[in-house]
């Protein structure tokens, strides 16, 4: 019973020492990583500079060796690699204790947790003022990292090494609302790359099962955003390349505002069944190109959205997931511009969709200049889309208005559908214009139990080469000027 009466100053003593404790520990690491990779480089120097048979020469100068490195470990910052999930444990044994005792140890664990934070700010902001700086997750470990804002202006060539695994918080709960948006989040950078042989895992899990009991039941106390795994804002001439990106709680990658992207040989999972977990957001982002990279998750593999142009996706194997799409754009009678997007050399297996682009109806602005081109399709439900009538929600109101859709090329695009070859659902008041269909070879799988026929409505192009289904002949009509004129008074918005 005298354990279950701890009083508040031995609580405080308690913490006290082992923050003390904690602190020389941390201390005394980084010295000893530091101490450790400095005379490694000092051996290899010297070493080389010794002259032959042991003789110390006066004239042999002394070796150079740099003031400081700008190669930053979070180790040498005092992070504790903390395992999985809330496996960051404060080793005492409350069994025999109170619930104050219980209470202290979920609180100490909190501060490890925030260390592994505190660490990798710490080690950002040193690598930040090094052009050329590197910050290093190391191999071999795994950190807990609460929702952290990573910013510039910094100088040029940072780079964040990712070899070990980082891991978001999964309970729901000790997420702040101020954090819903995005875990990890990048702004405000130039030269900036990403690269490692590791993985940065959202632990979303939890997240996407409440919100289907959200769904089904109405549940409270789940909130309505979800947070991206990692955010680039306003940031100019990056690259994201060889690391791993799971289980996000909504989209993997994302790009708001940015120029000058490359994502190269990245691999991007997640459940099919995981919603909202698009593999790559791109949002008024210019000059990208996303290449050779395995993406599979419960939504688009590529989502291109509004104010993106110069867009390069090429290369990718896709699913599952809902394949690549332009869209939804001109949602509430938004203005949406898109252009010059190209989508070539993708293989999608088991995906919704193939080449998609989406918009509600009653948007202004523009889509035009895309082609989607030497496309493999598996078991793709519906492989060729255009739906001008989008809409998630079981009944959405008519509207007159749309975003027009022109200039857009489907040149072989081959495989086999599931449901239906393809769907050009454009506007009644403004339709499709030079829509193409070239060398289409689409042949229903052996499961298909959908349409054999094309759906096609108002939409205008030329079709070339052999088409297969033979409906899809039907599928584009000849367009007269009057027709492109009206398609074209919609893209003054976007001047």
């Amino acid at each position: 019973m005298k354990r279950a009466n701890i009083n508040t100053s031995s609580l405080i003593f308690l913490f006290v020492l082992w923050l003390f404790i904690f602190t020389s520990f941390s201390t005394i690491e980084a010295r000893k990583y530091h101490t450790k990779k400095s005379r490694m480089h000092k051996s290899k120097e010297h070493n080389q500079n010794d002259p032959p048979n042991g003789v110390n020469s006066p004239l042999t100068p002394e070796p150079a060796y740099p003031t400081q490195s700008t190669f930053f470990s979070i180790l040498s910052f005092g992070a504790k690699a903390n395992g999985v999930s809330d496996d960051s444990k404060v080793k005492e044994d409350c069994s025999l204790y109170t619930r104050t005792c219980k209470q202290m140890n979920a609180f100490l664990r909190e501060i490890l947790i925030s260390s592994v934070k505190q660490a990798l700010l710490a080690a950002w902001k040193s690598a930040c003022k090094f052009t050329g700086g590197v910050v290093e997750i190391p191999k071999d470990y795994k950190f807990l990292i609460k929702p952290v804002t990573l910013q510039g202006p910094c100088l040029p060539n940072l780079v964040l090494q990712i070899d070990g695994t980082i891991l978001a918080p999964p309970k729901i709960g000790s997420w702040p609302k101020s954090s819903l948006y995005q875990w990890i989040n990048f702004k405000w950078l130039d030269n900036f790359t990403i690269r490692g042989s590791g993985t940065a895992d959202g632990q979303g899990s939890n997240w996407w099962s409440s919100s289907q009991l959200n769904q089904k039941k109405k549940a409270k106390k789940v909130p309505d955003m979800k947070p991206t795994a990692l955010r680039f804002y306003e940031s100019y001439s990056i690259t994201v390349r060889d690391i791993r990106i799971i289980n996000s709680p909504l989209c993997h990658l994302k790009f708001d505002n940015s120029k000058g992207v490359k994502v190269d040989n990245v691999t991007i999972s997640a459940p099919e069944s995981s919603p909202n977990t698009d593999g790559i957001h791109l949002q008024n982002s210019q000059d990208v190109e996303i290449l050779h990279s395995n993406i599979g998750t419960g939504d688009d593999c590529v989502s291109i959205q509004v104010g993106c142009s110069n867009i390069h996706v090429h290369h990718i194997n896709c699913g599952p997931g809902h394949g690549i799409s332009l869209g939804g754009l001109g949602k509430d009678r938004s203005v949406a511009c898109v252009s010059n997007i190209v989508v070539e050399n993708i293989v999608m297996q088991s995906t919704l969709y193939g080449a998609r682009i989406k918009t509600w109806q009653g948007g202004l602005g523009s889509v035009k200049n895309v082609s989607f081109s030497n496309i493999q399709v598996s078991e793709v439900k519906v492989p060729i889309t255009i739906d001008q009538y989008y809409c998630d929600k079981n009944v959405c109101k008519n509207q007159t208005g749309a975003v027009a859709i022109s200039g857009v090329k489907f040149n072989q695009i081959i495989g086999t559908y599931s449901v239906q070859p393809i769907h050009l659902a454009c506007s009644n008041s403004i339709p499709c214009t030079d829509v193409d269909l070239i060398s289409i070879q689409l042949e229903p799988s052996p499961q298909c139990h959908g349409f054999q026929q094309a759906l096609c409505w108002n939409s205008y192009g030329k079709s070339l080469g052999p088409l297969s289904p033979q409906s899809m002949d039907y599928c584009v009509r000849s367009g007269s000027d009057f027709v492109k004129r009206i398609a074209r008074s919609l893209d003054v918005s976007c001047w």
